[in-house]
């Protein structure tokens, strides 16, 4: 798998970057995984880098999205916090991703039973979790299929909730930047928001979350 170049990068489209990131996938899923000199990338990418993608997912373990999604050094910029929320630094890093360094997708990543929504779920609180987990409540509210038991002992409701989570934050993202949200409109960028199934590997994606041009349709 070759390192990629500014040209490389450049040729990619928004639709392109979430083929790669799908296609990828399947080979984590399949356990396929692309043949990559890491420490020769390393050294390629020394002296500049030119990721495609940009991944906002938690920090759970088993959600790593360079794994996931088969990806090597200088693929993709990986952003990780409890929950996939966002915040004003989350913002900044993304505009510099994306502008700057010329990523073309941005992807909100949330996963099955999630640590972070169930105790959003169950209103925890502790030290400074508590302001974190107070920014997912909302998408507790939301939820508004479940009429008992809406607690994390109900994997229905988790997961319900999980999902909205994920759409808040695209929605989230492009209303508080307005940078990111003129890339999108012009098409320079996409984003999509997904969920991976921790017991498959499997990366699904929110169709009302996409703001991607779709690819050519071939003759």
């Amino acid at each position: 798998m070759k390192t990629l170049t500014k040209e490389m990068q450049k040729a990619i489209t928004p639709a392109i970057a979430l083929k790669l990131l799908e296609e990828g996938n399947k080979r984590f899923v399949n356990n396929c995984k692309e043949n990559r000199n890491l420490l020769q990338q390393a050294n390629e990418t020394s002296s500049g880098q030119y990721p495609f993608a940009v991944v906002l997912s938690c920090i759970d373990s088993r959600t790593s999205a360079e794994l996931i999604f088969d990806q090597g050094l200088g693929d993709i910029f990986s952003v990780r916090i409890a929950g996939n929320i966002v915040n004003e630094d989350i913002l900044g890093s993304m505009e510099f991703a994306c502008k700057l360094a010329g990523s073309k997708i941005i992807v909100v990543l949330g996963h099955s039973a999630c640590g972070a929504v169930k105790g959003a779920c169950d209103h925890a609180e502790m030290g400074n979790l508590t302001a974190l987990l107070a920014k997912i409540r909302p998408a507790v509210d939301d939820e508004l299929e479940t009429k008992s038991e809406r607690t994390s002992k109900n994997p229905f409701f988790v997961e319900n909730v999980a999902a909205i989570n994920v759409k808040r934050t695209v929605k989230a993202i492009l209303e508080r930047s307005t940078i990111l949200e003129q890339m999108i409109k012009s098409g320079e960028i996409g984003i999509i928001g997904g969920m991976h199934h921790l017991s498959t590997g499997e990366v699904t994606y929110y169709a009302d979350t996409s703001f991607i041009e779709p690819l050519p349709q071939t003759q």
